[in-house]
């Protein structure tokens, strides 16, 4: 009886899977099985927290060296796409200064993804915006540096 409900659970999970793939893409579903650059990042220079429509919770974090991102990290308590999404964010802010961090929108992120669902496209965005509210966290401090 064991194996039979052993073989069960692992065909429902595998369709799961192949389901998850199909509706997804193969880019997504790779970051969502192995996301990277998430958790908190210690003493970041930069900080954001934002609560999405959805009810999703997104948090951007960002180290400076030398004007250019360091390390990027996120955290959510949010779905796959809003872990994929704040996934992407992070990684694509590596090695940008302020005024290029400006240039990372939801719609680039939906361009490396190869798009979302529509039900899931608002993700982008939230992971974005957090990253924003992250970099105006660091240009807050910097200007209090500077004054």
């Amino acid at each position: 009886m064991s194996d039979t409900f052993d073989d069960f659970i692992k065909g429902l999970q595998n369709n799961i899977m192949d389901d998850t793939r199909a509706v997804y893409g193969e880019i997504v579903y790779q970051r969502w099985l192995k996301p990277l650059y998430a958790g908190a990042l210690r003493n970041a220079d930069g900080y954001g927290r934002i609560k999405g429509s959805c009810g999703d919770t997104m948090e951007m974090f960002l180290k400076f060296k030398n004007d250019k991102v360091k390390e990027a990290s996120f955290q959510t308590d949010g779905c796959g796409p809003s872990m994929v999404c704040g996934s992407y964010a992070a990684e694509m802010s590596f090695g940008k200064t302020p005024d290029e961090l400006l240039e990372i929108t939801g719609e680039k992120v939906l361009e490396v993804l190869g798009g979302l669902p529509e039900k899931d496209r608002h993700c982008a965005y939230l992971a974005v915006n957090t990253l924003q509210e992250a970099l105006n966290d660091y240009m807050k401090k910097q200007r209090e540096i500077n004054i």
